[in-house]
């Protein structure tokens, strides 16, 4: 028996579990907002509409998220290992950090004011920086300055957006 044969014999064997399980959630986030941009309507392309864009995105994923399965069938690749928390945690946090300083909130009693660009941006991308297991400090907060700057410098002023910039400060 010649070793096509036996592999065929044995059917289908999961080659690479990390691009399996890649493909599985590229697949199941897509489902997801396919299924949340549902009542949206697609429009046509002349006229486009408010869900063109989100279901495109999840044909798009599900499809690239079909192709990582299918690799993963044939090629051999990683063991789908545990990954760490503390990426998920500085990450995550940092953009709901961002979400209640760059316009402030309040609740109930408590008002927090807006930070605006100039704090928020800085901020997000400092406590991003901790998922990092090899932390520069010097580095980070050079990037910081400057994507906060490009990020002032492109929505605040190329993209005229409504971002309030430093509303402590002289309310700009």
């Amino acid at each position: 028996m010649s070793l096509n044969q036996m592999e065929r014999a044995r059917g289908l064997r999961i080659r690479s579990s990390q691009d399996m399980g890649a493909g599985l959630f590229m697949i199941l986030l897509a489902g997801l907002a396919f299924v949340l941009a549902r009542d949206l309507p697609i429009g046509t392309l002349r006229q486009i509409g408010p869900g063109m864009l989100p279901k495109s995105f999840a044909v798009i994923c599900a499809t690239l998220g079909l192709l990582l399965c299918i690799t993963s069938l044939r090629y051999n690749g990683e063991k789908l290992s545990g990954w760490s928390w503390r990426g998920v945690f500085f990450v995550l946090g940092a953009a709901c950090v961002f979400g209640l300083t760059i316009r402030g909130f309040d609740i109930g009693p408590i008002h927090v004011p807006s930070l605006g660009l100039l704090v928020s941006g800085p901020l997000v991308i400092l406590i991003s920086g901790l998922a990092a297991s090899d932390l520069r400090w010097k580095e980070l907060v050079i990037f910081s300055v400057a994507m906060s700057t490009a990020c002032i410098l492109l929505f605040k002023y190329a993209l005229s957006l409504p971002i309030p910039l430093a509303p402590w400060l002289l309310g700009i």
